[in-house]
């Protein structure tokens, strides 16, 4: 992700004005339901946050964020405010770095939408994978943090933190690639035949080890607060898509970024990692195993695969809502763009992992 691309997802700026709600209400409803709340209000939306729109909420002492569904037609099952607030409410309960969270409103008459609030945290996002503005000695450990962070969601007891029932356990990958098919075949906009081939051959090809944490589902470093000077993470953002699942899954996602050329996601293919410091896929798999006990990563071509079918198909779904009308930035249409060529490295991964090419 170039500067300006960064620039385009950082920050705040003015409510769009099919996304402006009644501050009145809003402020009504945080006297009633957030403990200390003292007003007035003022609100700004961030720039990200493409899916769910999210806002800045500033009174005179304290910041808070807002995370609300859009409006409009949506996809079945998905913007599930109801579900991140719950898991970051539980998380925080277990100790792990998420957002305080402080209330769930789903009475669609306060702002038109279900939405959720939650503090505010300072820190850092990156969103280029390559750090470029971090020191070479310091990008290691904010690499081993953040691997860290993921593998310690893995080993959360999610029965103890009450979230035995927050997805269905075992056969993962084979429902969600029933799932993604699905939300892509819904928003399609035409035929990519990779996409196609996906949908026939990751079925046929689903690992056997069937175990299940709670997942993230979209872990990366621009989806968590650094801390300000230290290689430790603040706060993981953006739970819309976690459930239970299979943690392999969710790491190999995470591992993606040292596949995707610079003008995706800020990925790192084609970089001297070595010489930026930058600890390489292998390492990055002994951090995580290391931490969780695992003996290694295996079935990754097809992990690989499965994950850059998925984000394809999310990307696919934003890109339909910005025609729609309805997607929360106007960088969606933009990403439109990405569909393809993630779908042809997703089909690259199939083919190292057995599929016919």
């Amino acid at each position: 992700m170039t500067k300006n691309d960064a620039d385009a997802y950082t920050g705040v700026s003015e409510t769009p004005e099919h996304l402006v709600f009644d501050e009145g209400a809003l402020t009504d409803y945080m006297k009633a339901n957030v403990d200390g709340f003292s007003g007035p209000i003022e609100v700004k939306k961030f720039k990200g946050g493409q899916s769910n729109p999210t806002y800045l909420i500033t009174t005179p002492a304290k910041k808070y964020v807002l995370r609300r569904k859009p409006p409009g037609k949506l996809l079945p099952s998905a913007h599930a405010v109801e579900r991140e607030y719950r898991v970051m409410t539980a998380l925080g309960g277990q100790g792990f770095p998420v957002p305080k969270t402080y209330s769930l409103c789903e009475d669609e008459s306060v702002i038109g939408t279900a939405f959720f609030l939650m503090d505010f945290v300072e820190g850092r996002i990156f969103w280029d994978s390559s750090l470029p503005d971090v020191a070479i000695a310091d990008r290691a450990p904010l690499f081993n943090a953040l691997i860290n962070t993921l593998a310690d969601l893995h080993m959360i007891d999610h029965e103890a933190a009450g979230l035995g029932d927050y997805g269905k356990p075992g056969n993962y990958f084979e429902r969600q690639v029933g799932r993604w098919s699905k939300q892509y075949k819904g928003a399609e906009t035409g035929t990519i035949e990779e996409m196609n081939r996906l949908i026939e051959w990751l079925p046929t090809a689903v690992p056997s080890d069937d175990a299940t944490t709670v997942v993230h589902g979209d872990f990366r470093f621009d989806n968590a607060i650094m801390h300000p000077s230290e290689p430790k993470t603040l706060a993981v953002l953006d739970w819309e898509l976690s459930t239970l699942g299979h943690p392999l899954a969710d790491f190999t996602y995470f591992l993606m970024c040292y596949f995707f050329p610079r003008d995706v996601r800020g990925g790192l293919a084609g970089l001297d990692l070595k010489a930026l410091g930058i600890p390489g896929v292998d390492d990055a798999v002994r951090i995580y195993c290391e931490r969780t006990g695992r003996d290694g990563v295996p079935d990754l071509d097809y992990c690989l695969a499965y994950n850059m079918f998925r984000i394809a198909a999310i990307i696919q779904g934003v890109y339909a809502r910005s025609l729609q009308g309805n997607a929360s930035s106007p960088e969606a249409a933009k990403m439109g763009e990405q569909v393809r060529p993630l779908a042809m490295l997703a089909w690259s991964f199939a083919v190292k992992a057995g599929a016919d090419s």
